[in-house]
């Protein structure tokens, strides 16, 4: 029973990366449970098990003889381990611009992550408001290996990094984050167009697959305003 657990909740986490970074459109209906078993290799009952904890995360709706349907409208704005959540008003439609997309050396960072290749594809993005006051200024940075390098000459699938990674099979499946509060220094003022001093959330995150490999290491600045802080403990007390 420990192990069919186990095995619901990662193919939950699967699917909702999937849905997430736009694989399953808002919408659009899920593969059937039978083509969904054979995929896993697991009973119905897992199955099941994974799907209705998708409808718990509001991802998808599902409806006895006709299926499961995407209900997930891709408004927030880091979704991956659900360490934060956009408060913007109903309606209020954020601007991303791409500051930076290319391929970068850095040893320190690889040393910091246990990797050989120092090479990286870096995505630096800020999301703005209306008025171009910025909400949220992240740096990605993806191990530049196998089919991933040269991304930045071939392009995002319709703008999503984590569409990329999803069909270059870099599944997340763990992860881990480190969050604090810092002002913001010139640069970064400059840049989201707020006040130098500005008291934002720093969120470090680094995202690995199934095997520990690293799919994804990020650094956002969060305005505190626009975003909050969610954290779920389960049994073995708080770590």
């Amino acid at each position: 029973m420990p192990g069919q657990v186990h095995k619901h909740h990662r193919i939950a986490r699967v699917l909702a990366d999937e849905i997430r970074s736009g694989v399953h459109a808002d919408g659009s209906k899920l593969p059937g449970e039978h083509s969904l078993r054979e995929r896993f290799g697991v009973s119905r009952t897992t199955l099941r098990q994974a799907l209705q904890a998708l409808g718990e995360e509001g991802l998808i709706a599902t409806h006895a003889g006709i299926g499961s349907f995407v209900t997930f409208d891709g408004t927030p704005l880091d979704h991956r381990l659900g360490w934060t959540r956009a408060l913007a008003q109903q309606g209020t439609e954020l601007t991303t611009e791409t500051l930076r997309f290319e391929e970068v050396t850095d040893p320190e960072l690889a040393a910091g992550l246990g990797l050989a290749s120092d090479a990286f594809i870096a995505l630096d993005r800020v999301r703005r408001l209306p008025d171009g006051h910025g909400v949220s200024l992240e740096h990605s940075r993806v191990p530049a290996t196998g089919n991933l390098a040269g991304l930045p000459e071939r392009g995002l699938e319709e703008g999503s990094l984590s569409r990329v990674l999803v069909g270059a099979g870099r599944i997340t499946e763990s992860g881990e984050g480190v969050v604090s509060v810092r002002g913001l220094d010139a640069a970064e003022a400059q840049t989201l167009r707020r006040s130098p001093g500005e008291s934002f959330l720093r969120l470090t995150q680094v995202y690995r697959a199934a095997d520990g490999s690293v799919v994804e290491q990020v650094t956002s600045l969060l305005d505190p305003a626009r975003f909050e802080l969610h954290v779920r403990s389960g049994r073995g007390g708080r770590q």
